[in-house]
């Protein structure tokens, strides 16, 4: 079974899915790009320049929440530790299984107004998967 949180002192990592659709759609349209100028998104295509509805998030994040519980990918969403209830979405996180000469792709973007935390995150990304992931050759972009 996927490990289903990590936990911080800088941010929380939980399952991303539609509960977060609101904080999730705020946090990565106010970020669009910076999030694409973050080390790990090479293709360019993400975010979207024009954004998306509040309704096609929803969408994709329904995706991504059904791609976690069958395993296909395993996407978190990055919450500030002193938020309780989630509306404090800072970041996202995607580990994506790959079949070649690396076993996961890993990628991660924190908000514009968070960009201190961009490091952090993927440096403590990297140690969870290393003590609690199977995967041992993780393809993190030059991270």
């Amino acid at each position: 079974m996927a490990p289903r949180s990590l936990a911080h002192d800088a941010f929380r990592l939980e399952p991303l899915g539609p509960a977060y659709n609101s904080a999730d759609h705020a946090a990565w349209m106010s970020s669009i790009e910076h999030i694409r100028a973050t080390a790990g998104f090479p293709d360019g295509d993400w975010p979207p320049l024009t954004g998306m509805t509040l309704e096609e998030n929803a969408a994709d994040l329904t995706r991504h929440a059904h791609d976690f519980e069958i395993g296909r990918g395993f996407t978190f969403t990055v919450l500030d530790p002193s938020d309780g209830d989630g509306a404090n979405v800072i970041g996202c996180v995607y580990l994506y299984p790959a079949a070649d000469v690396h076993d996961v792709v890993v990628q991660s973007w924190v908000r514009a107004d968070r960009a201190h935390l961009d490091t952090p995150l993927a440096d403590a990304v990297a140690a969870w998967i290393e003590s609690d992931w199977p995967w041992t050759h993780p393809d993190r972009f030059g991270r």
